[in-house]
Formats: C-alpha cells, structure tokens, sequence
C-alpha cells in the first residue's frame, strides 16, 4: 500500500471514532456526534486523558439523559456502544491503556528520591523482590531484621500516633497520593493535639507489616497508608487502615478502613482530615475496628 493511501486510511479510520468528552444538557447532546482530531504532528489525542464519566458512544439513545447521570454515579465502562459484535475502537484503546497502566503499578518501585523528598526514611519487608512479595504474602507482613533495628533507632518511643506509608500493590498510589494525604493527617492530629511518630517508608510492605510496628514503636494508634490493588478505573487508588493497640496475630476485625483514596474518589487532603478525626475517636473510644462506631 501506497505511504498516501496508508495516510488516508488511518485518517479515515480516526474519524469514524466518536467521542462525547463533555458534559451535556440534552440526551441529544449526548449522541457520539464528535470525532477524534488529529494533532499537527499526527498523533491521536491521549485516550487515557479522557473522562469515561462523560463519555457516551451509545447511537439515538432513548434515555441519554438519565443514563448520563447514572455515569456521574458510576465510574466504570457504561454505554460505550459497539462496532457489530466488537467493542468500538476508542474505548478497547482505554481499556488496554488502563490495564498497562495498572501492571505497571503494581511491578514497578516507588521512586527513591520521592521519599527523600517526603523526609522519609526506608525500611523493608523479608521480600527481596518484586517476585517475592506477590508470591510470598507472609513475608510481607515482617520486617527484616535490619530493618527492625532502624525502626527502634531511629522511631519516636511510645508515640500517641504512629503514620508510615507502605508501597503495597501500586507504586503509583503512593506517588499521586502521599504528597497530600501524609500532610493533612498530620496536620489534623496537630489541630486536635494528637503526638504523633517518626513517619518512613515500608518497601514491599503488607498491611499486617502493620502489627510488628506498632510492637516496635509501642504506639497506641497505628495508621498504614498503602497503595491498593489497581482496577481498571484507576492505579492510584489508596486506603489507609488503622488499629489502636494492634499487636501481631491479632484478627483482621479490629483494623478500620479508608479506601478510595485518589483525585476521582475521596481527594487526599479530604481523606486526610477524615482519618485525623477517626484516630482522635480512636482514642477516645480506645477501640478501632468493628468495636468501633463512627
């Protein structure tokens, strides 16, 4: 095929892809009337910018409106139309491009220099590599034995509040998150007069990691921000679970959860405030948990 033949083709093929990447009034609006432009130097727009939210790819929809709504509510794959008994060109690209980019999060390192940035110092699990720790959970979950010394040497003893972040299964929730979320929380315990720790990194770490440091430090509440496991909507999600008291062995009962932690969920300067209140009923209620009532 002729290089100009070649050229028209990908143009005309670029064209047929629609796209509503606005939000819309009207349900007539929402009709996947716009078309995919194509910059000076010939590339495709990025598909992983676009917000699935307002996308629409369904033809003369008898309820484009309502159903347009329902999106705002519901974050995932929703009215993306078909090409026969395929999947449309655009919306196989987002949906390959969200998979990358969630096997990237998960088998990739939290970047040194981001935790030096965040004045965080780094310890590390019993894994010794990426491998080890999604096969071997267990080995996850303690801390290696040099890594139980930095932790006595260089930890605040008997904190009221101990806060350290731990890579888990997305590197990329770290990045995106901890550079809002870390902040506030402290900034919150600051506010309600809370002590808190010396915050550091946990490389390769598993929430139960958790239980051995707050043994080590003797914190009465600990507070893990770790990355979760990535889905197709987003590799940036993160939650934060908390104990008071957790000890090592204890049941899962007694951990309380914030998760969806990322910009299109619960924002992490929000979710920072949120989790200073918990750990301040925390201890109060000297419960956390199931025995805990928020």
């Amino acid at each position: 095929m002729e290089q100009i033949d070649l050229k028209q083709l990908i143009e005309q093929v670029i064209k047929d892809m629609k796209l509503a990447d606005a939000p819309v009034e009207k349900a007539a609006a929402l009709a996947p009337d716009q078309e995919h432009t194509v910059s000076e130097d010939g590339f495709i727009p990025d598909v992983t910018e676009v917000d699935i939210r307002t996308q629409y790819l369904v033809k003369n929809p008898e309820n484009g409106e309502a159903y347009y709504e329902l999106k705002q509510y519901a974050p995932c794959r929703l009215g993306i139309g078909k090409a026969g008994g395929r999947y449309k060109t655009d919306p196989l690209l987002q949906f390959r491009a969200a998979h990358s980019a969630a096997q990237d999060a998960v088998f990739s390192d939290v970047d040194a220099e981001f935790v030096e940035r965040m004045n965080l110092f780094t310890v590390a699990t019993q894994c010794d590599s990426k491998d080890t720790y999604l096969t071997r959970p267990d080995l996850g979950r303690k801390l290696a034995p040099e890594s139980v010394q930095i932790v006595k040497e260089k930890c605040k003893k008997n904190p009221t509040v101990q806060i350290y972040v731990a890579d888990g299964l997305s590197s990329a929730s770290v990045a995106a998150n901890v550079k809002d979320l870390l902040p506030s929380i402290l900034q919150g315990l600051q506010s309600h007069g809370i002590d808190t720790g010396t915050p550091f990194f946990v490389k390769y770490g598993r929430v139960g990691v958790m239980d051995e440091i707050s043994e080590l430090t003797g914190a009465e509440v600990t507070c893990t921000l770790i990355g979760e496991r990535p889905g197709l909507i987003t590799a940036e999600s993160m939650s934060a679970y908390i104990a008071y008291k957790a000890t090592v062995g204890m049941p899962e009962a007694r951990r309380t959860v914030v998760s969806n932690i990322h910009r299109a969920g619960t924002l992490p300067v929000e979710a920072g405030a949120h989790i200073a209140d918990i750990i301040k009923l925390m201890l109060e209620k000297k419960a956390s948990g199931t025995n805990l009532k928020l």
